[in-house]
């Protein structure tokens, strides 16, 4: 049985929205994740997808591209504009167009249908790990980059109960980079004094850059460490996020290293 941890009580089982037009495709998706011990919600069409979304209660977001009245695509903008939960796209055709408007639109992952179980859950289980853990790195032992400048840890919120188990937990200290400063305890990123309101992947990515400010990271590298990918991995991927990381703190602030890969500057 697939879980997602919570502070009290027991686990809670994960629930995928599969929006999936295609009938025979939606029932044997569904039944393949159900026997991993994903909990499934299903629509066969765009509009009905945002009104399931809307209900709420789903952890990842599984989205077909071609959908009937309202598209994988624009399904994906309408979602985040509320929502960074993780969205994985399906594509029939994997072709350039529909892989690079779909992470344009804020889908973290993409597969290619059809798609094998076994690949797909592995996808999912990378997806709701980078949105439930931050790397490793940010650990306050370790994670002390050269380049930028530490304030001291932010203090937890009043009424805290204290540091609770996990790695989501832990204190950390705000880096800064110019105006850009990223506290690694709360996972809150700030520019120029204002929040940043990042997708778990972006968060991920950033941190990633900040604990190696100056460093240049290639993109197998990066497909390793911050999409949690331990096979081969479309390398496109990684620079639609950087393309819409840049968009968030400024274009600036991650240089492109030509034939190498991105480095942060310091």
């Amino acid at each position: 049985m697939s879980h997602i941890a919570t502070g009290g009580g027991g686990p809670l089982p994960v629930t995928v929205l599969l929006v999936e037009d295609d009938e025979v495709i939606r029932r044997s998706v569904a039944m393949a994740l159900e026997r991993y011990g994903y909990r499934v919600s299903t629509a066969g069409d765009g509009l009905t997808g945002l009104e399931l979304f809307r209900a709420g209660g789903h952890d990842l977001l599984l989205l077909d591209v071609m959908l009937p009245g309202l598209d994988g695509i624009g399904l994906c903008r309408r979602i985040r504009e509320t929502s960074m939960d993780p969205i994985l796209m399906m594509s029939a055709r994997g072709d350039d167009l529909d892989v690079i408007s779909g992470l344009e639109a804020g889908a973290d992952d993409y597969v290619v249908k059809p798609v094998d179980t076994a690949v797909l859950v592995a996808r999912i289980r990378s997806l709701l790990r980078r949105a439930t853990y931050p790397p490793a790195a940010t650990s306050p032992a370790t994670y002390s980059p050269a380049g930028a400048s530490a304030d001291p840890a932010v203090p937890a919120a009043a009424g805290s109960a204290g540091p609770q188990p996990g790695p989501r937990h832990h204190h950390g200290a705000r880096l800064r980079f110019g105006d850009l400063a990223i506290d690694t305890g709360g996972l809150e990123v700030f520019l120029a004094g204002e929040p940043i309101a990042l997708a778990p992947t972006e968060l991920r990515l950033l941190l990633e850059f900040a604990a190696h400010p100056g460093i240049v990271l290639d993109r197998e590298t990066l497909l390793r460490d911050v999409w949690d990918y331990d096979w081969d991995g479309d390398t496109r991927v990684v620079d639609l996020c950087v393309q819409r990381l840049r968009k968030k703190i400024g274009a600036g602030r991650i240089e492109t290293v030509r034939g190498f890969g991105y480095k942060l500057r310091r």
